[in-house]
């Protein structure tokens, strides 16, 4: 707050000082009746003229001072700069007045001495300090000159006396003009601690007012009795009410009931917020209490204990927390691509099911499981798939009832809950129907799919099971209905339990034996055409359980890959057949089969240059075999792969060519050296010449690309004599070269030609073979 210059007080509060100096000029007029008959009583006493003439000056002052003053419009003082002139102004006016008053009472005293005189003269001084003090606290120059207008005259008409006690008695006078101008600034000290008191009572009232007013929350703060003693603006928005005000002295119950009668409150609710919200404030509990309005709106109330026996009741308008805590319940219980309950809040409602109702009866869970869905995803794109996961959703939620619930678990499998399933063939009736359901194309995104899926199921007592034991076991009726060729279903039975427990332990002892290096490598002739001696050998890997034997490539191979081990197996292959193929003479190659996930990581590259390096095998003697599965996975990242181990000077090699309906165009879009063509080509090419059409095409279309070709399969002399005379190709390889061999046997068997290469080389020069 800005001070003036010559004052201690702030400007605003000087400007108010100086417009309370014209105020109330009427008692100007007042002074001048008194101070014109004390005058002329002295005058009337004395009968000297001098009293006359200072009659009327005195009068003349006053009523001259009065109208001088009476031209002045205190409102229009509004700047300290205007202030200070007419404090001025009123300055000399009450100077005038000042110096009548005290040359009056100076000529009583002295010039003219009476004792009645003298009595006038100090009542008028008298009366004139009285308003020294109470009129013209407002400029403390004026107080000063009226102080000195007054005062010095009487102390120096006492003085002038000339004795020793009148002297004396003007000295004495003379403090009293202190003690006037003491008296004005006490006043003034006061009336400005007042005002500034006062300004800040209303600053305070006016930030309370309008933080007040300002809150988000609604309030009222109630008094002892229950009634409404304080309220804001939101509080009067929610009640319908014009301002605050009208909410005063209202009780509780009484504003509740505005809410009942606007349609917004039912008057059960009303009853147990005003029931709650009381008992809070009557115990000095805080309680917060979430109250739904008909219109959609919901409000928080919170009721605490203030002060001074003020009980404070806050609401808040919740609505959008409240709508963004329901989008987030419903996006953590719901998938966002289906709006089907999702997994976790499909298991607590299964929960809740069983721990309800009859604990006797019989219920059942399935899951479904689209058959191929990767491959949809892999050559139509994410979206497409997606879409195909809504049409199945939107075809499952068409048979949701009451007892069934209907679930996207994740990806794309789908549960369903039965909570009331009387038999076996009643669960088969229900999987009968949603297969049914499921028949038929979907068109999404242009395409025209479709829908094929399996599924499995299992049935149980409430009282005997659980929801995880439910989900395993209906897990393992679908592994079963896979194994059985996709698109149907299974139940559950006890045997798919004891299978699932020996696959585990199966499971287990393998990852045991890759650890440990319990598996080992044997070899599988490959025989050229044109000498009927070993050309090359395929590495197989073999592993003998300690327990049950020899288990089948085809059982544990695929076990690996769905444990993750598969690479491991890879590493070993690698490793062991190249240390083996560096004993053998050195027109022999080995062959080695990699799986698709090997072809996923980079590694693979130094896995195999390490392979070399630690074995000393020339690179040209390490054939790779790849599969159409490693290709499908991801092409483009495949070929820079297979170009690194072509430049590492490794053959590659196409295994299992005709198996896949791709399988032409990687003939010469890949850096291949072989191509291995199935064994289902020659299955009956001895009574089929359309087989035996197809098979001499894709030799014929082989070797223009500079692409050796190895027959897979070959098991009778009879196919061999075929492949001899009418297809020729580069290598043959079958169970007629005998079973796969030891490295020490495929050493042996070196420099050993078969024996039936002359009836091989006989049918070669036979008419029909020249005549070719």
């Amino acid at each position: 707050m800005k001070k003036n210059k010559t004052d201690d007080i702030s400007e605003d509060v000087y400007i108010g000082f100086v417009r309370s100096l014209f105020d109330e000029t009427s008692v100007l007029l007042v002074g001048a009746f008194a101070q014109g008959l004390i005058g002329s009583l002295v005058l009337w006493k004395t009968q000297q003229p001098i009293y006359l003439v200072l009659t009327l000056m005195l009068v003349a002052a006053a009523v001259g001072r009065y109208y001088a003053l009476r031209r002045v419009d205190p409102s229009k003082i509004l700047t300290y700069k205007s202030a200070l002139e007419w404090e001025r102004y009123y300055i000399v006016a009450g100077t005038i007045q000042g110096l009548a008053v005290g040359l009056f009472t100076f000529c009583c005293l002295y010039l003219v001495p009476d004792l009645f005189g003298e009595l006038a003269g100090m009542s008028l001084v008298l009366a004139m300090t009285v308003t020294i003090a109470g009129r013209n606290f407002g400029s403390r120059k004026m107080v000063v000159i009226l102080s000195l207008s007054v005062i010095v005259p009487i102390a120096a008409g006492f003085m002038l006396k000339g004795d020793i006690y009148h002297f004396a008695l003007g000295l004495l006078v003379v403090p009293f003009m202190f003690t006037i101008v003491k008296m004005a600034r006490t006043v003034r000290t006061v009336l400005f601690t007042a005002i500034s008191e006062e300004r800040k009572a209303k600053g305070l009232a006016m930030r309370f007012d309008r933080a007040l007013n300002t809150m988000s929350h609604g309030l009222v703060m109630l008094d002892g009795s229950g009634r409404v003693a304080v309220a804001n603006a939101e509080a009067a928005d929610l009640f319908s009410v014009s301002s605050p005000d009208k909410l005063l002295g209202r009780t509780l119950k009484a504003l509740l009931m505005r809410g009942v009668a606007g349609g917004l409150l039912s008057m059960r609710d009303s009853h147990y917020v005003e029931t709650q919200l009381a008992r809070a404030l009557r115990d000095g509990r805080d309680r917060k209490l979430l109250v739904n309005f008909t219109n959609g709106r919901h409000f928080e109330f919170s009721a605490r204990e203030g002060r001074d026996e003020l009980g404070v009741i806050t609401f808040e308008d919740v609505t959008a927390r409240v709508e963004a805590e329901e989008k987030i319940r419903y996006m953590a219980r719901y998938d966002n691509l289906t709006g089907l309950p999702n997994r976790a809040y499909f298991h607590e409602m299964v929960g809740e099911y069983l721990i309800s109702g009859d604990q006797k009866r019989t219920c059942a869970l399935a899951v479904i499981d689209l058959d191929d869905f990767k491959n949809i995803n892999d050559t139509l794109g994410h979206p497409v798939g997606d879409g195909m996961i809504y049409s199945v959703a939107q075809k499952l939620a068409g048979l949701a009832r009451d007892n069934v619930k209907i679930s996207r678990f994740g990806g794309d499998e789908f549960m369903l809950y039965f909570d009331e399933v009387e038999s076996t063939e009643v669960l088969h009736a229900e999987l009968a129907r949603i297969f049914e359901a499921l028949q038929g194309e979907v068109d999404v995104a242009g395409h025209s799919l479709r829908i094929q899926a399996s599924a499995g199921a299992v049935l149980a007592k409430v009282s005997e099971t659980n929801v995880d034991s439910m989900f395993v076991k209906a897990d393992l009726a679908l592994y079963k209905a896979k194994e059985f060729g996709k698109n149907g279903w299974q139940v559950f039975e006890a045997t798919m339990d004891a299978e699932f427990r020996n696959r585990q332990v199966l499971k287990a002892d393998l990852r045991h034996a890759v650890e440990n290096k319990l598996l080992r490598v044997v070899y599988q002739p490959i025989v050229a055409m044109d000498t009927m001696r070993i050309a090359s050998c395929e590495a197989l890997c073999r592993w003998d359980h300690p327990e049950i034997g020899p288990v089948s490539p085809g059982v544990f191979i695929p076990l690996a890959e769905e444990m993750g081990i598969i690479s491991a197996i890879s590493e070993f292959m690698l490793k062991a057949a190249s240390a083996e193929c560096a004993k053998w003479p050195e027109h022999i190659r080995v062959s080695i089969n990699l799986s698709a996930k090997d072809f996923r990581s980079r590694n693979i590259v130094a896995l195999v240059r390490e392979a070399l390096t630690e074995a000393g095998l020339a690179p040209d003697r390490m054939e790779i075999e790849v599969t159409e599965t490693a290709l499908l996975d991801d092409k483009s990242s495949t070929r820079v792969l297979l170009e690194e181990l072509k430049a590492l000077g490794v053959r590659i090699a196409l295994d299992d060519f005709g198996t896949g309906y791709s399988s032409l165009s990687y003939l010469h879009t890949l850096p291949l050296d072989k191509v291995k063509i199935d064994r289902s080509f020659i299955e009956d090419i001895t009574r089929n010449e359309r087989s035996l059409d197809l098979l001499r095409g894709v030799v014929n279309l082989s070797r223009p690309l500079g692409l050796s070709v190895t027959i897979e399969g070959v098991e009778t002399f009879e196919q061999l004599k075929v492949l001899a005379l009418d297809v020729k190709p580069d290598l043959v390889q079958g169970f007629l070269f005998g079973s796969a061999l030891s490295a020490s046997g495929i050493e042996t068997m070196s420099t050993t030609t078969w024996p039936f290469a002359k009836d091989i080389q006989a049918v070669r020069r036979s008419p029909r073979h020249l005549s070719a």
